[in-house]
């Protein structure tokens, strides 16, 4: 389809969210205290610098192993699943990463309409700059676009504070001037981050999500196994993971979420739950 240009109206530019107080995690503070009560042993019996070494190497593995693991919350609050509230109403979140591509989007919001379900997408800052009309779509018809860093880059999981920031807060401004709606929700590109990613968020005012189920439709090339991998032990709450951009090509050329997506939409429809965006099913929530 040709996706119609709206114009863009001068308006006030779109309310940031407010930063929010950054409360370090339970195994952040540990790891504080042990590099303390390392420095004790050490002013102590300075013999027992090899423990004290393993200790701390040992505590910082553990920290790096855990920014591997997407819904692990040992580096900060993680939403990987929807609140109670949510899975009561029988609600889910249908994800998609990695846009707006304008080949894939607006065929998936097409197939989006057609199924009546709304959908939160994570788009990259420096796509939803090159394609503001494609990102405007995307919340013209009901569904939330969120941040997904500016540039996506394989290295994001280890920069510093700063430089996580600033990737944060450009994609912040892409999507915003892009769509006229700022976004509250941050994925990490391919899901991995690290200790200071959290503090960086609550400057930025941002609640970290991940997923409860993908179905690495970036690397799968049979659709039935994507849509199993996303429907095994389905419940109310979920988060699910398809990506719109970067994604799997099936033999013929498609790409592999437009392959899944009606087969999905009628599963859900099946299970009686409802695909809401992630600010619709937290809307109450003390986190949301």
């Amino acid at each position: 389809m040709t996706m119609p240009v709206t114009p863009q109206l001068a308006s006030a530019p779109p309310a940031r969210p407010t930063a929010r107080r950054w409360r370090p995690a339970p195994a952040l503070q540990a790891t504080v205290l042990l590099h303390a009560a390392g420095a004790v042993a050490l002013a102590a019996a300075p013999s027992s610098w090899p423990w004290v070494a393993g200790g701390i190497a040992a505590n910082h593995a553990a920290l790096a192993a855990a920014g591997f693991l997407p819904r692990s919350c040992l580096l900060g609050p993680n939403l990987a699943r929807l609140p109670e509230s949510a899975a009561r109403r029988a609600e889910v979140a249908l994800t998609f990463d990695d846009g707006p591509d304008p080949e894939v989007t607006p065929r998936v919001l097409d197939m989006l309409d057609e199924a009546g379900v709304k959908a939160t997408f994570f788009l990259i800052g420096e796509r939803a700059a090159r394609h503001p009309a494609l990102a405007r779509e995307i919340v013209r018809r009901g569904h939330a676009a969120e941040n997904h860093s500016h540039r996506h880059s394989t290295a994001f999981g280890w920069y510093g504070l700063g430089r996580a920031r600033r990737e944060i807060d450009a994609a912040q401004g892409a999507i915003a001037d892009a769509t006229g709606v700022a976004p509250v929700y941050f994925r990490a590109p391919f899901g991995i981050r690290n200790p200071l990613l959290d503090p960086a968020l609550a400057r930025c005012g941002l609640r970290y999500v991940s997923w409860t189920r993908r179905g690495f439709d970036t690397v799968a090339r049979d659709p039935h196994r994507v849509l199993d991998r996303l429907t095994r032990n389905l419940a109310a709450g979920d988060i699910l993971l398809l990506h719109d951009g970067i994604t799997a090509r099936l033999r013929d050329g498609g790409a592999q979420a437009l392959a899944v997506l009606p087969a999905l939409a009628a599963r859900l429809a099946a299970h009686a739950l409802k695909p809401v965006t992630l600010r619709e099913a937290c809307r109450g929530d003390a986190g949301g």
